[in-house]
């Protein structure tokens, strides 16, 4: 999912939403981001990412060495660097973990799957609302574009 150098999200302006997004990660609520906790949180959101790519990644985040991602460090690895395609590859890498068919659009169901993996209580009316409030062409989905301009809004 990351690579050396790179931001995967890159559309956490806000402190509020990293610290969201860092809560989610701590499954323990330590405070820490741990390499079992970043690879939990990847595998229920469908990623294959090995734990070699776990290590690695931990790595490039945990900046003091200590062995965990505090949220300083999550909030630095946030932050968007303007890198030369401007996230593209980041966003379309987070596109992809939602759109479970693999079919370019992201439906309430998939959302709704995907919310619940993490632990969110959410229903599916509720997921098709969100889905409502960023499909832009009326087609009951979230395609990429809309996905990119729905995070670019963040």
């Amino acid at each position: 999912m990351a690579t050396e150098g790179s931001k995967p999200c890159v559309y956490l302006q806000d402190m509020e939403e990293v610290k969201k997004v860092f809560a989610r990660f701590d499954a323990n609520g330590d405070g820490m981001i741990s390499g079992d906790e970043l690879y939990g949180v990847l595998k229920a959101l469908g990623s294959d990412t090995s734990p070699e790519e776990v290590a690695r990644m931990m790595a490039e985040i945990d900046t003091d060495k200590d062995g965990c991602i505090n949220i300083d460090e999550f909030a630095d690895f946030c932050k968007n660097d303007d890198s030369v395609d401007g996230g593209a590859k980041e966003l379309k890498e987070a596109f992809d973990l939602y759109d479970q068919d693999h079919n370019g659009r992201i439906s309430a169901t998939e959302l709704h799957q995907i919310l619940n993996r993490l632990g969110q209580n959410c229903t599916i009316q509720d997921c098709t609302r969100m889905i409502t409030s960023v499909d832009v062409n009326g087609d009951g989905y979230v395609c990429f574009e809309e996905f990119k301009k729905m995070m670019g809004n963040r």
